[in-house]
């Protein structure tokens, strides 16, 4: 297969809620240059460099202006197109097919995920563009190191998906990981672009219909806002992948994680050598001198405006935090 059809699609839409007060609104978790002076959004678009021949970039009008600065720096020709309003990601993906040819592939990724270990990356992309290229939507599911709470799962059998799972509880993520046959979903898609849109109309028409219509009334890549305001709100897992039976899994070796978490992010970077003391406390965000008294496997986030002080296990409940913030203090998460 020629690899001149490959386009990287790169979904820049979230806001990391669960990573305040380091992510926020005006720069989401994707932008930060927090991974040895670089950040997500760069790290994916260099993955991807010399797989596909194309790059397009799916964000919000409050990012796209970060995205461009990354990428003019980077000197990184690509596709622009711009949400007027989030729609979520069948919208966002609905986009880029309907601004792709037929036939080409596209490999869609979010922009704020941590992939280690290329060759296994390289294997599972090339195995995916063949399945894409017989006509399959494919998913990238990553064999699972723990059984992790923070990650939806996906049960197969071979390459065939049987169901795609909510994020479990503890309980549950250990029986999956007891059953050997789960993977994390990694939110990583491989696909034609017609065989998406075929699908998208059969499985959820009215995001079809209205992202259709919302596309072809876009102006320079950005697309119509009175339109897009009709787009039904819903995931591509709900809209496409739990119901289309063209659906086919790639087991995946390589090294994944969303850094959806404190906890995530810490794991990361002790991986690549950021200081943390004897009992395992983490400092982010600052070099002033801090030090922590009767506290283990705490970490302490500096920002200008706000300050964290996170037991690691309790990562995840920074995002009720954030609702909290919303409703009190909106001010905090600009």
């Amino acid at each position: 297969m020629e690899s001149k059809s490959i386009t990287h699609v790169i979904l820049t839409g979230g806001v990391g809620s669960r990573l305040w007060p380091l992510s926020r609104k005006s720069r989401p978790k994707q932008y930060l240059d927090i991974f040895d002076g670089r950040s997500l959004f760069e790290l994916t678009v260099n993955r991807n460099r010399d797989i596909a021949t194309k790059i397009m970039v799916v964000g919000n009008i409050d990012n796209c202006h970060l995205s461009k600065a990354i990428l003019n720096k980077t000197n990184t020709n690509y596709v622009d197109i711009i949400e007027s309003t989030p729609r979520n990601t069948a919208a966002a993906i609905a986009f880029a097919a309907f601004g792709s040819a037929a036939d080409d592939i596209l490999i869609v990724t979010p922009s704020d995920h941590i992939i280690d270990n290329m060759a296994s990356y390289k294997q599972a992309i090339s195995q995916a563009t063949d399945m894409a290229s017989q006509g399959y939507i494919v998913t990238f599911g990553i064999v699972p190191t723990k059984p992790e709470i923070g990650y939806g799962y996906i049960e197969r059998k071979g390459d065939d998906v049987i169901s795609f799972r909510e994020k479990p509880n503890q309980v549950t993520a250990a029986d999956f990981i007891a059953k050997g046959n789960f993977l994390w979903n990694s939110g990583m898609f491989c696909f034609k672009a017609a065989v998406f849109l075929e699908e998208l109309k059969l499985y959820a028409p009215a995001v079809y219909e209205k992202s259709k219509i919302a596309w072809e009334k876009s102006v320079n890549g950005i697309v119509d806002l009175e339109a897009s305001l009709e787009i039904p709100s819903i995931s591509v897992d709900y809209a496409v992948m739990e119901k289309s039976k063209k659906i086919k899994v790639v087991a995946s070796e390589f090294v994944w994680s969303d850094l959806g978490s404190f906890e995530s992010v810490y794991d990361y970077l002790v991986t690549i050598g950021h200081p943390v003391d004897k009992h395992r406390n983490m400092v982010i965000g600052t070099d002033k001198y801090t030090a922590f008294i009767g506290m283990k496997d705490t970490i302490f986030i500096y920002t200008d405006t706000a300050h964290l002080i996170l037991q690691k296990e309790f990562s995840q409940d920074v995002k009720s935090l954030y609702g909290t913030l919303e409703r009190e203090i909106p001010e905090l998460l600009e």
